[in-house]
């Protein structure tokens, strides 16, 4: 009997969220990191959280990474994986590889997961949402740093995730895009997903990795950092708090709050149910950002 009880208990902790957020557009980037998981739990976790937000009227829309599974495709078409800043090297031959197992391979399954478990989806190559512009590095000295087709997204066609939208349908969309010129771009996840937030006016984004949040010490998971103003951010990256990886993550949220995002969350996709803790509980996990 007390089992059940803690379960309503937890369902009623629940409601005032459910109430708030409906109708509401949550953006999911949905790391590519932990899909590679053996354990189904961890592999379907997210897609199952996905599900559950659709059925309390939440809208969800997820993009997702696949950093490791195109480092191995790449390695199987006797390419070799090079990063610079954090950024893949992308060469044509490289981009190739990354739009086949992020559009064609990932993607479709993502949207098969949360499909198999009840929901709707339908997914999206970047190519056919995101424009960009060519990223260029700024290396020690000032100087530019070419990395290939890599770009920064700067636009969201938007028509077709609000069309999933209106018919309950939850948008899968791989970080690609086009360039200018026509060509495809490999882009991170992370701006993606931020820029798509702005796009869509959304409520919220979620960062899901396999990290905890922001630590101040990366080898003490105790030294999460809960709760961050935006502020904030710069005193971090100088610090060397923020680095590497991190930054065009937490530079990324700090736009999306800027032009008006509510709050932007990084939590742990290992953690079973971690979008549902984070967005339907008092507590949260992992670590928020806000204005």
């Amino acid at each position: 009997m007390n089992v059940l009880i803690s379960k309503a208990e937890t369902l009623l902790e629940a409601l005032p969220y459910i109430q708030r957020f409906r109708n509401q557009t949550f953006v999911i980037k949905y790391g590519g990191s932990f899909m590679d998981s053996p354990d189904p739990s961890v592999r379907d976790g997210v897609a199952r959280d996905v599900v559950f937000l659709e059925a309390v009227g939440v809208n969800p829309v997820v993009v997702h990474g696949g950093g490791k599974a195109i480092s191995r495709a790449m390695s199987a078409a006797g390419l070799k994986p090079q990063f610079i800043q954090g950024m893949r090297v992308t060469d044509a031959e490289a981009v190739n590889v990354v739009e086949r197992v992020l559009s064609e391979e990932i993607n479709p399954q993502i949207v098969r997961t949360i499909q198999a478990l009840g929901g709707k989806a339908r997914g999206f190559s970047g190519t056919e949402i995101f424009t960009c512009r060519k990223m260029l590095l700024t290396g020690p000295q000032g100087e530019s740093i070419d990395v290939g087709y890599v770009g920064e997204v700067v636009s969201v066609r938007v028509e077709p995730l609000l069309e999933c939208i209106r018919d309950n349908v939850t948008p899968v969309v791989s970080p690609t895009a086009r360039g200018p010129e026509g060509m495809i771009y490999n882009c991170n996840a992370d701006i993606a997903a931020a820029q798509t937030s702005i796009a869509l006016k959304a409520r919220r984004l979620v960062f899901m990795s396999d990290v905890p949040g922001l630590l101040r010490d990366v080898k003490r998971p105790d030294s999460l950092i809960s709760h961050l103003p935006i502020a904030e951010v710069e005193g971090l990256k100088q610090a060397g708090i923020i680095d590497q990886g991190m930054i065009p993550k937490m530079d990324s949220a700090v736009e999306a709050i800027q032009a008006g995002v509510e709050k932007v969350s990084l939590v742990d996709g290992r953690i079973p149910h971690a979008v549902l803790l984070e967005i339907f509980t008092d507590a949260g996990i992992g670590t928020e950002l806000v204005l």
